[in-house]
């Protein structure tokens, strides 16, 4: 509901479209100088992070919904798809869906996540891309949203308020009457 808000909408939308939208290019060291570098073109992950995260999603579009998904989650997470050990796809998990914990054996990170079919998958570290957010345990980012949620309750009911008193043309819904003059 908080992106209902048109404040929050906006802040949002201009962030994720803003950064998201900034070149991102991959180079290799060709030689140990400082300037010796080139763009990685011919790497496998360049295709991944400059044209097309995935067969159906732009890499523009990605990293506009992993932007959001900081914003409002406070982490941005994605599956990643691998061939020949090399990453080939990178595949958005909506964060509200996702559930981190460490394993108390192997002492890995899992991730499970609950998909749209209602199924529980579970991912090993290896296999998911997570952007964290302001963290105080490494693990999780806090949700800036979950942060501010008393603010943005307020501004809910404000706005409520506000539709209901104009919408009855800014009049009052009643009127008080006394016998005497009020001092």
């Amino acid at each position: 509901s908080a992106m209902q808000i048109a404040a929050v909408y906006a802040c949002v939308r201009l962030l994720s479209e803003t950064v998201a939208s900034l070149p991102l290019r991959m180079y290799k060291f060709t030689d140990e100088s400082e300037n010796g570098k080139e763009r990685a073109r011919d790497h496998p992950l360049y295709g991944v992070l400059h044209d097309l995260a995935n067969e159906e999603t732009t890499s523009l579009n990605f990293r506009e919904a992993c932007l959001a998904s900081l914003l409002l989650w406070g982490n941005a997470y994605a599956r990643i798809e691998r061939q020949a050990g090399h990453v080939t796809a990178l595949w958005f998990l909506k964060p509200q869906r996702m559930e981190v914990y460490r394993d108390k054996h192997s002492g890995q990170l899992v991730y499970k996540y609950l998909d749209e079919t209602g199924q529980t998958i579970e991912f090993s570290q290896r296999e998911i891309f997570h952007v964290i957010g302001f963290s105080l345990d490494g693990i999780k980012g806090m949700s800036p949203i979950q942060q501010a949620k008393q603010t943005i309750g307020l501004t809910i009911a404000t706005e409520e308020y506000g539709a209901k008193f104009f919408s009855n043309g800014a009049r009052p819904g009643g009127v008080l009457e006394t016998a005497g003059v009020v001092k």
